[in-house]
């Protein structure tokens, strides 16, 4: 496995866990594409547009982090999040996608634990 891209595509979904880069619609423009999908922990399906009304901001950290190539410009990072302020963790899933150099989320998937 690539080392390199393993760790651009840890540092991406760190970044989506930081409240200043979910409070910014501009952060959120760059690291979501426009055709983003998520299945969220409690159920619900939100689009981009949906991160750009406002998500919420709990202290969370990242363990288990792991990557697969699906194809040469699509990857699957999984890992297991620990949201600190709610006490609760999940199982989480993305798919990556790289178009013309940048590397954006285009689905995710929180499963509680």
């Amino acid at each position: 496995m690539d080392d390199v891209l393993k760790e651009l595509i840890y540092e991406l979904e760190t970044r989506l866990l930081q409240s200043e880069v979910r409070q910014s619609k501009k952060e959120l423009d760059v690291l979501l594409a426009d055709d983003f999908l998520e299945f969220t922990s409690s159920g619900r399906r939100i689009s981009k547009q949906d991160c750009f009304d406002g998500l919420g901001v709990p202290i969370m950290t990242v363990s288990h982090f792991e990557i697969q190539l699906l194809s040469d410009k699509v990857v699957q990072a999984i890992y297991e999040l620990n949201d600190e302020t709610n006490n609760l963790k999940s199982l989480r899933s993305s798919l990556w996608r790289e178009n013309n150099g940048v590397w954006q989320m285009f689905f995710h998937q929180g499963t509680l634990k």
